[in-house]
This record gives structure tokens, sequence and C-alpha cells, in this order.
């Protein structure tokens, strides 16, 4: 059996191991990052982060605007028609995103129209003849918001 030996003194706890002169190079000391490059970085970061709320709030944010499709009929190779029922507030008009699709869930029609408010504001009810590009199985509304 043979027996090794470290060439490393003991020395107090928590103490390195002094490294072999020349060997490894020299040791670099960990340097903090420049106070201005954090603020920086902190500011690039809340400019992007109100960027991505703000398009969010525009996709889905304002609660006040909403709708739904109650039937769509008339499906033909080159058309249907949508009914949606819209609520909105009572001095407001929307912008509805109607679209069509395929069997396949392909897209084949889009159009956006706009909704002035009907007798009663939370129930107005839109019939729109939608264009497609092929035979539609399907009509939806994507959403509405204030015009």
């Amino acid at each position: 059996m043979t027996e090794t030996s470290t060439n490393t003194p003991a020395g107090a706890t928590g103490e390195r191991a002094p490294w072999p002169a020349g060997r490894y190079g020299k040791r670099r000391e960990r340097r903090a990052m420049p106070r201005a490059a954090v603020l920086a970085l902190a500011a690039v970061t809340a400019v992007a982060m109100s960027a991505v709320g703000w398009q969010l709030f525009r996709a889905y944010g304002d609660g006040d605007y909403s709708a739904s499709v109650t039937r769509f009929t008339d499906l033909s190779d080159d058309q249907v028609v949508i009914t949606i029922l819209v609520r909105m507030p009572a001095d407001g008009t929307a912008t509805c995103s109607l679209r069509a699709r395929d069997a396949a869930g392909v897209e084949v029609g889009f159009e956006e129209i706009t909704v002035s408010p009907g007798p009663d504001p939370a129930r107005t009810q839109v019939t729109h003849r939608l264009v497609t590009s092929g035979r539609p199985v399907t009509g939806e509304v994507k959403g509405c918001r204030p015009a």
C-alpha cells in the first residue's frame, strides 16, 4: 500500500490552500457591476415591461366591451352572416373583429366593424355579412375594443 501526501500545509479553517506560483496565472478579483450599468439595465427593463403591459391591456384590458356570437348563418363558398351581441357603455362605440374559418381551421375571412350602441347598449345586437376566400364552417368574433 502506498501513502499519499499533500503539499498543502494545514491552516486555519476556511483558509485557501496556496496555489503553485506561476502555474495557473493570475487570479482575478470579482468586480461589482458599475452602478450606472445597473440603473440603465433597470430602466430598459421597466420600459420593456411597460410596453408589454400596454399591449396586453389593449388586447384584453377594457372589460366594458365584450361580444359573443349568437348565431352564424348563410354559409356559402364566399360568405357567412354573423350575428353578435355586443356589450358596451352607453356613450361608447366599439370596434369588433370578426373572422371566419374553414374546416381545417384556417382563417378565410376577417373584417373589423364599428358598432354604435343601440337602445340598450348592454345588449346591442348586430348582424354582418362577412366575405370569405373559401368555404367557412364557422363565424367568430375575436373581440371588441373602444373605437
